[in-house]
């Protein structure tokens, strides 16, 4: 968790004092944005890191497959670099125009998105291990199964409160989807690998949730719900102005999705980097204020740890609920 890492910097605090003074900015963006590595940790002799698989095709019609450490250097025969701050592209990989190639590499979050879906079906297929062994009847689920089964059996009861009597239909999706930004939410607060990406504070991630939703309900809606689209039950001077509103309610509503679950992780991702980074910013002070201050982080990095885990649930929660409801709504008959 991160107060284990906010104590650690406490230890290192004389170390601290004497190092240069830390861009906050870049260490944030670095964190919140992705990456051709997995950065681990920095040592006496540099920094780390994972170095990603590079996959790009280039203008010429060539595909080029090779390890991100290249980038760090000049490619031997590929033209290829990472943009600069400033550029038009910045931190994207450019052809040497400036212009950029098609570029379908394993970045930070593509690597982080495959280890979570692999734990997530792990975690999936153990669950349904036990219940195939034991009889759920007469034996109270154990171990992972004890922690999973309440899980299950609230977006369960969600579906079946806000969808109706096809709910076991949407049920499996919607627990789905609940488990996997649930995951997520938690793996990004860990500050190690295999966690720390921001993968659920990335809005490319929480607007292809949002469409699975948005296409789950807009695909199996009912007759009645496309009439009051189109056709709303209203008097009719006023058809031509909610026809357009309930058709934007709809468009719109991938889009709260996507913005609620994108806004709050990142939020809560900078905030604890803000506070943690406070250690940096009094160390060239040293002395009392840098212990002073050292101690108010961490203090209120652990409040902010902990506010972020419930956050987490919340979200995944609330997206899952959300989801259920919409398509309830596309569901209801006249």
């Amino acid at each position: 968790m991160k107060r284990l890492w906010t104590l650690l910097l406490v230890l290192l605090m004389p170390v601290m004092a004497s190092a240069q003074e830390v861009d906050v900015s870049s260490v944030i963006f670095e964190h919140i944005g992705d990456s051709y590595e997995w950065h681990l940790f920095t040592t006496a002799k540099g920094p780390v890191a994972i170095y990603l698989p590079v996959i790009v095709r280039t203008h010429d019609g060539s595909w080029h497959c090779f390890s991100s450490k290249r980038l760090l250097h000049q490619s031997e025969g590929v033209a290829l670099r990472i943009a600069g701050k400033g550029e038009p592209h910045e931190g994207k990989i450019v052809e040497a125009d400036g212009s950029r190639p098609l570029d379908i590499s394993i970045t930070k979050n593509v690597l982080s998105l495959m280890m979570s879906s692999l734990l997530l079906v792990v975690l999936i297929l153990l669950t349904a291990r036990w219940y195939r062994t034991h009889d759920a009847l007469k034996e109270a689920p154990r171990g992972l199964a004890a922690f999973m089964e309440p899980l299950v059996l609230m977006v369960h009861d969600m579906a079946k409160e806000n969808i109706g009597e096809d709910y076991l239909r949407y049920s499996p999706y919607l627990t789905t989807a609940f488990l996997f930004i649930l995951l997520n939410n938690f793996l990004g607060i860990i500050p190690f690998f295999p966690g720390g990406a921001n993968l659920t504070g990335n809005i490319a991630c929480t607007l292809v949730l949002a469409l699975f939703t948005f296409f789950t309900v807009n695909l199996t809606g009912t007759r009645h719900y496309y009439k009051e689209l189109v056709n709303p039950d209203v008097p009719g001077f006023l058809k031509p102005i909610m026809a357009p509103i309930e058709i934007f309610s709809a468009l719109v509503k991938p889009l709260s999705l996507t913005v609620r679950l994108f806004a709050n992780m990142l939020a809560g991702h900078i905030q604890i980097i803000c506070m943690v980074s406070i250690i940096f910013i009094m160390a060239k002070y040293g002395g009392g204020l840098l212990y002073g201050m050292g101690v108010v982080s961490v203090l209120f990095g652990i409040f902010l740890d902990v506010l972020e885990m419930l956050i987490s649930f919340i979200q995944a929660y609330i997206f899952t609920m959300l989801s259920s409801i919409y398509i309830g709504l596309a569901r209801v008959k006249h």
